[in-house]
Parts: structure tokens; C-alpha cells; sequence
């Protein structure tokens, strides 16, 4: 079980990966109407967002208790 600050250090760190990921969103859509993009360089991006998609949602699964069956 978590206990609250543990709670609190882990919804701290889900809004810092949340704010992150917004941040890529907005730089790949940036980069994506650009006339000259730099593939390797979204790709790398795109990667970074999806591994943070990941961890947000490793950490989301840490905060809802089991419940068992």
C-alpha cells in the first residue's frame, strides 16, 4: 500500500511527465510544419513522448490499489 507522501511524490513526478509530454507535443507539431524537418530529429522526439506516455502510465497504475477478485 502507498502510503499519502509516497502518493503526493508520485502524482508530483505524474504532473512533471504529464507537463513534459505536453511540451513534445507541442515542439514535434511545431517541427512537423516546418518546410525543412529534421526526421531523425522527430523521430528521437516522438520516441521521448512515447516513453513518457509509459511512465506516466506505469506511475498511474502505482497509485490505484489492487483490487483482488
Amino acid at each position: 500500500m502507498i502510503h499519502t507522501t509516497d502518493g503526493e511524490v508520485l502524482r508530483q513526478r505524474i504532473d512533471q511527465l504529464h507537463l513534459e509530454h505536453r511540451d513534445l507535443d507541442d515542439v514535434i507539431s511545431r517541427l512537423s510544419q516546418s518546410p525543412i524537418q529534421d526526421q531523425l530529429q522527430l523521430q528521437r522526439l516522438k520516441k521521448r513522448k512515447l516513453y513518457l506516455k509509459d511512465q506516466i502510465a506505469i506511475l498511474e497504475r502505482q497509485l490505484t490499489p489492487d483490487i483482488r477478485a
